[in-house]
């Protein structure tokens, strides 16, 4: 059998998890002295005082070793082998430890067999990799296909948004491309795609009003040059607006109602407020992953 494994910033609902038979390892915010486990939070609670935390910003950390070792052990001693879809490497060092752990365990189990994917992403189009890998696995694809299907699935997908400002970005250290917006640009709305891994700045406008018309614009040019598979409205703080946005722009666009969902806590925290869509397509794009840029797959 092969094992589905991801981690807590993909944000699919426990229920998903549970129904399709994937395994979720969970990365931890840090506030305050306090830890707490990013798939377990009440999100909507903790985005509610989200403006208190920029002159205090919250710290994220990455599952443990020992947790993925526990996890690929279980797998190895049940002849499973296992498929991981992880944050982006640019982000997190959660695809490394879990790597670390995966080479562990063959060590003492040498017919274990794993394929560790970087999802190039952080928001719910990291889950669209994660659904490719299940639906693969239930077809009865090898590991080997199943890998294929993920691949097929991350580039084709992506997550486009808007922060409120770039003052949680620059804070966290966290701003990659989107470098060139500081200084006086900080009093621009940024239109950020996440592309090879890390954020880049698509556009740049002066009011909120306009920032969604660019997003919307940039994703009903990519439905129509690529076609619609999914889509899925996220939001960081007050889900408000998110979801006007969603039930008058994008419902109406698409044809059917679309679920709005919040970001994970551990990249809200690097970002702060803001609105976002992440979608998949039925054809790759040409920008996710850009020339000379390989995902990074990891298997033996």
């Amino acid at each position: 059998m092969i094992r589905v494994i991801t981690d807590s910033v993909a944000g699919i609902p426990a229920s998903v998890c549970e129904e399709y038979g994937i395994e979720v390892v969970s990365l931890f915010v840090n506030s305050k002295d306090e830890e707490f486990i990013d798939a377990e939070m009440d999100v909507e609670e903790f985005y509610r005082n989200i403006y208190d935390m920029i002159d205090d910003i919250p710290k994220s950390s990455q599952p443990s070793q020992s947790t993925f070792i526990e996890l690929f052990t279980d797998a190895a001693e049940a002849g499973d082998e296992v498929i991981g879809i992880f944050i982006s490497s640019k982000l997190s060092g959660t695809i490394n430890g879990a790597l670390q752990a995966a080479r562990s365990v063959v060590a003492n189990h040498a017919s274990f067999r794993f394929c560790l994917i970087d999802s190039c992403s952080c928001g719910f189009d990291e889950a669209y990799g994660v659904f490719a890998a299940v639906a693969a696995r239930d077809a009865g694809c090898t590991l080997k296909e199943c890998e294929q299907q993920v691949l097929e699935s991350i580039s084709s997908s992506h997550i486009v948004f808007v922060p409120e400002s770039l003052r949680f970005l620059k804070a966290g250290g966290r701003i990659g491309k989107a470098s060139a917006l500081l200084g006086s640009a900080l009093k621009l709305l940024p239109i950020i795609l996440v592309t090879d891994g890390e954020v880049n700045v698509i556009a740049k406008v002066r009011t909120f009003k306009k920032a969604l018309v660019a997003l919307f614009e940039r994703f009903s040019r990519d439905v129509e040059e690529h076609g619609l598979r999914n889509v899925v409205v996220q939001f960081i703080g007050d889900s408000a607006p998110a979801r006007a946005w969603a039930k008058e722009v994008i419902e109406p666009f698409c044809g059917h109602p679309v679920p709005v969902m919040p970001v994970s806590p551990v990249i809200g925290l690097h970002v702060g407020p803001a609105v976002g869509i992440s979608y998949e397509c039925k054809e790759p794009f040409s920008d996710k992953i850009t020339p000379g840029f390989d995902i990074p797959v990891f298997c033996a």
